[in-house]
C-alpha cells in the first residue's frame, strides 16, 4: 500500500472532481481563508444582563400591544356570549323560567 492510500483512509475514498483529496468533514482541502479578523473581549469585561430587565418590560409592552387586538375582540365576545348563556341557563331552571315555558314542552 502507498502512502498517500493510507493518508486518504484506504483505496475506497472518493477523490474530488480534479482527482484531489477532499480531506476530513469541514477540511474539503480548499485553500486555507485568509483576511478574516475575529475580535472578543475578556468575560471579565462581559456584563450579559445589561439592561435585560429593562428591556424584558418594554419589549414585552411592544410586542403585547401588538398582538391584543388580535385576540382581545373574540376574547370580549365569548366572554360576554358565555356570561349570557350562563343567565339564560340560571332563568330558564329557575321557577319564573320553568312557568314561562312550560307550554312549550
Amino acid at each position: 500500500m502507498r502512502p498517500t492510500q493510507a493518508l486518504r483512509g484506504g483505496a475506497e475514498v472518493p477523490l474530488g472532481r480534479h482527482n484531489k483529496y477532499l480531506g476530513h468533514w469541514g477540511n474539503f482541502g480548499s485553500y486555507k481563508q485568509r483576511g478574516i479578523i475575529t475580535y472578543s473581549m475578556s468575560p471579565n469585561k462581559q456584563n450579559p444582563f445589561a439592561g435585560a430587565a429593562h428591556d424584558a418590560v418594554f419589549n414585552t409592552w411592544r410586542r403585547f400591544s401588538k398582538q391584543v387586538l388580535y385576540f382581545a375582540p373574540p376574547f370580549v365576545f365569548f366572554y360576554y356570549a358565555m356570561s349570557w348563556a350562563t343567565e339564560r341557563n340560571h332563568y330558564l331552571n329557575s321557577k319564573e323560567g320553568r312557568k314561562e315555558f312550560a307550554d312549550s314542552e
